[in-house]
């Protein structure tokens, strides 16, 4: 893709200082509110970098992510949604099915206490007679939750710097769950990498139930026929019905086909010798992709989402804390995470941008642990 400055630029704070009167022009982080339609009123913030990386943090819905370019191309998925304004979401409408309605944007997280598919579920934990039971959609309820901005930091040195966002979103209700999920954000100045770094502990005095998933959306033109999904892939734990309809492989991707049904693969994956798990989608030419790499301690399991229908037409890449088999299964196995009161769990992952063939290359053979 084409370089931001001349080769053999300076790139370095004093060089920009020399050449500017303000750094923003550059990088920086500018607080917007948008104004139209259905995302009248949401609050987010622009993270923009020297070497042609902005990402939008949408802090009322729960400090996720919405539109990413890289040099003016967008990597972040586009439903048709938008970014709506969590006081149209109906949480428990559509069966459970209503957060389709939020889904848009690079990452949508999934969470606090419950992910994937819903159900209802024991509470009698929570000591409330009239509250037996609790009802749980897709994906649970965080999406729909504003966050409180606690810190906004630009921080210059020699050599750039970083930018750093850092929000709060409190999911809680009256004789039930209280979590807290603290998410920092950053970005380098001189840099193509996105860093999340999330924290969840329980504010509440019941053992609460947790579960955690990144739905994290990948579009055109970094996705399109002929892009690869590269991962070390040691076997496949499930796979949805469609897969083997279609013809599509987990591993090459198709170009739009009108009215196709999700695929979803569970992917059993490798571990690097640092104890992450890494996936890249290379695009077709070698000259661009996404890697992405998380902690597998926390999040061990991870589904590859196919979406492959004209006019939605992109991929979710989902570490997540719970196999497939949901809420219902992991209570009956034992697997479900329980936080007791102060309890927390730590999640981290980054989003790389891949510029060029070098760089695909190097993916492929950290990917593969060659």
């Amino acid at each position: 893709m084409t370089e931001v400055f001349p080769s053999g630029a300076d790139r370095t704070t004093l060089g920009l200082r020399r050449r500017t009167g303000d750094l923003a022009a550059f990088a920086g982080v500018q607080e917007v509110v948008l104004k139209n339609g259905r995302e009248e009123g949401v609050r987010a913030l622009v993270l923009r970098n020297a070497s042609g990386l902005e990402i939008e943090v949408l802090i009322d819905r729960a400090f996720d992510l919405g539109g990413a370019r890289y040099r003016g191309a967008p990597f972040g998925w586009r439903s048709g949604n938008g970014f709506r304004h969590p006081g149209l979401h109906e949480a428990d409408a559509e069966d459970g099915l209503s957060w389709l309605r939020a889904l848009d944007g690079l990452l949508v997280t999934g969470g606090l206490d419950h992910a994937l598919f819903g159900g209802e579920y024991d509470a009698t934990h929570y000591n409330y007679p009239p509250k037996q039971t609790v009802r749980h959609g897709l994906h649970g309820r965080l999406t729909a939750i504003p966050a409180r901005l606690l810190r906004v930091e630009e921080h210059w040195d020699e050599t750039g710097g970083v930018l750093r966002v850092v929000g709060e979103v409190v999911q809680a209700t009256s004789f039930g769950e209280h979590l807290r999920l603290t998410r920092t954000i950053e970005v380098d100045v001189f840099g193509t990498e996105v860093r999340v770094h999330d924290v969840v502990d329980n504010l509440g005095f019941e053992p609460t139930p947790h579960m955690f998933l990144y739905h994290l959306n990948i579009g055109y033109p970094f996705v399109d026929e002929g892009t690869s999904f590269v991962a070390d892939v040691d076997g496949h734990e499930w796979a949805s019905d469609s897969t083997s309809q279609q013809g599509v492989a987990f591993d090459r991707l198709s170009a739009p086909i009108d009215g196709f049904v999700e695929q979803v693969w569970e992917h059993r994956l490798r571990a690097g010798v640092d104890g992450w798990h890494r996936v890249a989608l290379h695009a077709p030419g070698g000259e661009r992709g996404i890697e992405v790499a998380w902690d597998a301690a926390t999040q061990p399991y991870f589904f590859e989402w196919q979406n492959l229908r004209s006019g939605q037409y992109g991929v979710g890449l989902e570490p997540s804390s719970n196999h497939v088999s949901g809420e219902a299964a992991a209570r009956e196995d034992g697997s479900l995470v329980w936080l007791g009161h102060g309890e927390s769990r730590t999640y981290r992952m980054t989003i790389s941008i891949l510029d060029g063939a070098d760089e695909i290359a190097q993916s492929a053979d950290r990917i593969r642990g060659h």
